[in-house]
């Protein structure tokens, strides 16, 4: 390593006050970090991102959030600069994906003496994403989110506005289409939500599948049907857990690509912010980003 890159999105929740001290950090663990840009403006990020790379960095470490890093793969997809991770955000969960402390100091500690390893990102049509795209109570879940409320519950913010959202759901229709042919189309009158996972964990820990990982070449696609009030409570119980999926208010596919339609038309929420709508083709990018995982880290999982 020659030359290291520090992008940081001091409008996360953590991320005014981590700047200066992850800099100074990490040039003591000996990263050459040549290029220090602390944002107040989020919208920058993949631009300052795409002239970090362009400058030659062999390294571009980005501090904030998962709404942070689904912006800026775009610009270090298929690229062999690798990413190095500061999770400053709420929920973390790309960096709970790859096992990168949230502790600061330890993540600095990561970054200089980690490994690179190669890892899938999703695909909603162009965009890119890391963790997950979804539609139904996933996009109204990113509707009620806020800054404000990032700031206030920390991470109680997905769960409190999951419920607001849960009260203002309309079930939608949808179709899905599997053009790899590994199943069988599949028609729903009434859901809540279409997860369309890349990453283990998405939406404040909620686990894609026990056996998910971000390097296995598929995505997760989770269905959950709308019902009744009692049916709904059993979602909030075991959404996060994973257990929903072994009820009968749940489906789950694996495969590498999935075509999906709703009546209505939806947004689609990718990695916390409505970036589609359905009509969409959503599959797999194998081995589309190099980033810097602690040594421990095995198989995706």
């Amino acid at each position: 390593m020659n030359r290291a890159a520090l992008v940081v999105n001091t409008q996360s929740r953590t991320g005014a006050d981590a700047f200066a001290r992850a800099e100074k950090s990490l040039v003591e663990l000996g990263v050459p970090v040549r290029s220090s840009y602390p944002l107040r403006d989020p919208s920058r990020l993949p631009e300052v991102v795409k002239t970090a790379v362009e400058e030659g960095n062999d390294l571009v470490v980005v501090g904030g959030g998962d709404g942070t890093i689904s912006s800026v793969v775009d610009m270090l997809a298929h690229r062999e600069v690798p990413l190095g991770l500061l999770p400053l955000g709420t929920a973390n969960d790309f960096a709970r994906t790859l096992h990168v402390p949230t502790d600061l100091d330890r993540a600095c500690e990561t970054i200089a003496h980690g490994k690179i390893v190669d890892i899938d990102l999703g695909l909603a049509g162009d965009n890119y994403y890391a963790n997950r795209a979804s539609v139904g109570i996933g996009a109204a879940v990113a509707r009620e989110m806020s800054p404000q409320l990032k700031r206030w519950v920390g991470s109680l913010a997905y769960p409190v506005a999951t419920a607001k959202a849960v009260m203002r759901h309309r079930p939608f229709s949808a179709r899905l289409t599997f053009p790899d042919g590994d199943h069988e189309p599949r028609e729903y009158p009434s859901l809540l939500q279409i997860s369309v996972a890349n990453g283990r964990y998405f939406g404040g820990g909620q686990l894609a599948a026990y056996d998910s990982g971000i390097d296995d070449s598929t995505l997760d696609v989770s269905i959950i049907r709308h019902g009744n009030y009692r049916e709904l409570i059993t979602v909030a119980r075991n959404l996060k857990s994973g257990h929903l999926l072994h009820t009968e208010q749940a489906d789950h596919f694996r495969t590498s690509r999935v075509y999906v339609e709703t009546d209505p038309e939806l947004p689609i929420n990718i990695d916390g912010e409505l970036a589609a709508h359905t009509p969409r083709d959503l599959s797999v990018a194998r081995n589309a980003l190099h980033v810097v995982v602690p040594d421990t880290w095995v198989d995706g999982q």
